[in-house]
């Protein structure tokens, strides 16, 4: 099977990556941008047949049109950035010439979108128009995404029609993060503030602000589930199903430094009108795909990741 992963030097994509391989797949060209040198650092254990540089990738479409499958992973992630027009050009409108090309050579589709299209979550956290009102560009870029993906698809039969999944990860967690610096995930900066500051900083409230944490490996194996059933398509919550708090989150890394504190601190004004207090991913789509696989639980995959972050410097070990 010839494989394409964009944004496969990022933290979902090289994990990626690695289960691919990890199932015999390494006829695999990862499609990256590594302006941040650091990033090569996630492709060291991984085995793949080719790296491209995002923008000679879609120059060079047509020379990949015998491929099986594209893994869109590939995107600005930054909660916080601002420019409109750069998020919309990486997130929207690259994403949307990269469809129309697997759509036109029968080419397998599994993107990344996003729990934040859902922003606050007021009318729930289902797969549903009623539910969705980012609160954020980011959030945006994903949503207007999904949305071309619901009126273009709708223009084809199911015989006509190749695989096309849009996957909403909520809050991923797990190794290959190092390069994210603000947007990793806030186990990544407990640790590092636990093991070199001895204290760990939460938000005012913490306890209150709950979001559905997935181990990334999980993330990762529901992309393999629709890999190994190419005739499922639509768009599906990934996250665990199960809220909750900073807080504990705090206290599970603590836990692994018990010479540490956890010390509160004001929550930052530029987040006071986008940030989400509260997640849930609803898993009766996936469920009803055929999706039955638990998910790992926060004090398992937490200390899994600890361990990582230990032992391999939050990289993932060798193969």
């Amino acid at each position: 099977m010839k494989i394409i992963v964009t944004g496969g030097a990022g933290f979902i994509g090289s994990n990626l990556v690695y289960g691919l391989n990890k199932r015999g797949f390494d006829h695999i060209t990862i499609v990256d941008n590594l302006s941040n040198a650091a990033k090569h650092l996630n492709l060291n254990r991984l085995k793949f047949l080719d790296y491209i540089n995002k923008n000679d990738f879609l120059q060079q479409l047509e020379q990949f049109n015998d491929y099986d499958i594209i893994f869109h992973q590939g995107a600005c992630s930054s909660t916080v950035e601002q420019d409109g027009k750069y998020m919309m050009d990486n997130n929207y409108t690259y994403s949307k010439k990269l469809l129309k090309f697997a759509l036109n050579n029968k080419i397998n589709f599994i993107y990344a979108s996003s729990a934040a299209t859902y922003g606050h979550g007021k009318n729930g956290f289902k797969e549903e128009r009623a539910s969705e009102y980012p609160l954020n560009i980011y959030g945006f870029s994903k949503f207007a995404f999904d949305n071309y993906v619901r009126r273009l698809t709708n223009n084809f039969s199911k015989k006509e029609l190749s695989q096309v999944v849009g996957l909403r990860y909520f809050n991923v967690y797990g190794p290959q993060e190092n390069h994210k610096g603000r947007m990793a995930s806030v186990i990544y900066h407990f640790y590092h503030q636990a093991a070199k500051e001895g204290k760990i900083s939460v938000f005012e409230g913490s306890d209150n602000y709950l979001r559905d944490f997935i181990w990334v490996e999980d993330a990762v194996d529901v992309n393999l589930f629709f890999l190994e059933n190419l005739e499922k398509s639509g768009i599906f919550n990934c996250g665990s199903g199960e809220a909750r708090s900073f807080q504990k989150l705090a206290e599970l890394v603590q836990s692994q430094f018990p010479e540490s504190s956890i010390a509160p601190i004001p929550f930052p004004q530029d987040l006071e009108d986008t940030y989400q207090t509260f997640t849930k991913a609803d898993l009766n789509n996936l469920r009803n795909a055929g999706y039955k696989t638990e998910f790992t639980s926060l004090e398992k995959g937490v200390s899994q990741y600890l361990n990582l972050l230990q032992t391999e410097n939050g990289f993932l070990p060798e193969l």
